[in-house]
């Protein structure tokens, strides 16, 4: 470690009075999430998607939400990006006849549930709802699709370029640009062997707690076939009076995305991410026995391959392989809820048997 006012003044950190890192030749690591909401903001709220083609007129509203993490690490200039984001964008449509008179106005929901810098040279998924699934609101919710959903991929890829190049860092990175000196130094040299494998050190730990972030859940899939029309099996599962019926279990089922729902007399909590009449029903699931801050997510969809014959197919992710109280039989218990006393009693109950 040179001196304060010797050699190269990129290595004078620990000894400088100020206690400044010069030129972020230490690792220095920025929180990027609040500047995260403001750029999606600033890119996504109040765009134009249809202005009157085809009797439509469509617009984003506001961003509902942006949640997760976004950070930006700099270690001797080099920018390390990272984030894992959900967006949430509300938006609004009309449909109007060849006179202008206003047919049906709609409100809906853009949901990007998942951006990560793992995925950076891909563009995420984008769910569209709709709260009017008429003909004329399923109608405005494609065109959303089909108009819609390109331009704002086109955006949150900016997002991407932009996070790539520092984020909010960039203007200060670009002002501490230094011309690289060399220093032949046999100390300065074995200093700079040192920070290398520093380096290399903090990099391999933060790929081991990346990777720790998957360990420790497991997915469930299963699939069942029943004897009735998909849009009766969709009912009975968000129907709180039939859910009472067949579990003999309180409950209570919001019908809107983003409703909340408390089943198994409120052992099971969560909400609605994406509903879909007959077709699919995605939700947000907490068992009230699991570690505190750790959601799972459903995901049910009904395929209808012949009439009075639907196939039921389950998602369920990230269940914790351990409860609070570390009994290591959560996915069992989970694999057996569904299966035993959610599924099969609906067959036995209502005669969906096949």
């Amino acid at each position: 470690m040179a001196k304060y006012g010797e050699g190269d003044k990129r290595w004078i950190v620990e000894d400088r009075v100020d206690g400044a890192n010069v030129h972020n030749w230490h690792w220095a690591e920025t929180n990027c999430l609040e500047w995260s909401r403001n750029f999606f903001n600033k890119i996504l709220s109040n765009i134009t998607i249809l202005d009157g083609e085809s009797n439509l007129f469509i617009k984003t509203k506001k961003i509902d939400k942006v949640e997760g993490e976004a950070y930006v690490n700099v270690r001797k200039g080099k920018i390390i990006p990272g984030y894992e984001l959900s967006v949430s964008i509300s938006w609004e449509g009309e449909a109007k006849d060849n006179d202008g008179v206003s047919l049906l106005k709609v409100d809906g929901t853009v949901e990007i549930p998942y951006i990560a810098d793992e995925n950076a040279d891909e563009d995420p998924e984008i769910r569209v709802t709709v709260k009017d699934e008429g003909p004329i609101g399923k109608r405005l919710k494609e065109a959303m699709l089909s108009k819609g959903k390109p331009l704002i991929l086109e955006r949150v890829r900016t997002f991407v370029q932009s996070m790539a190049k520092g984020g909010p860092c960039k203007d200060e990175l670009e002002a501490k640009k230094v011309a690289p000196k060399t220093n032949n130094n046999s100390s300065a040299n074995s200093s700079a062997a040192n920070e290398v494998k520093k380096d290399t050190v903090a990099v391999s730990e933060k790929k081991k707690k990346e990777s720790k972030k998957k360990e420790g859940f497991k997915t469930l899939t299963l699939t069942e076939k029943f004897s009735c029309r998909a849009v009766n099996l969709y009912e009975i599962l968000m129907d709180e009076n039939r859910w009472k019926g067949f579990t003999q279990s309180n409950a209570k089922i919001s019908k809107e995305v983003g409703g909340e729902f408390s089943i198994f007399d409120g052992s099971v909590t969560g909400r609605n991410l994406e509903l879909e009449d007959g077709k699919l029903i995605v939700q947000k699931w907490r068992f009230g026995s699991w570690p505190d801050g750790i959601d799972s997510t459903v995901r049910l969809t009904f395929d209808e391959p012949e009439p009075g014959v639907t196939v039921v197919k389950l998602i369920h992710t990230d269940i914790p392989e351990e409860d609070r109280y570390g009994n290591a039989t959560v996915v069992e218990n989970t694999e057996r809820g569904w299966r035993d006393l959610i599924l099969h009693k609906i067959r036995a109950v209502f005669g969906f048997g096949i």
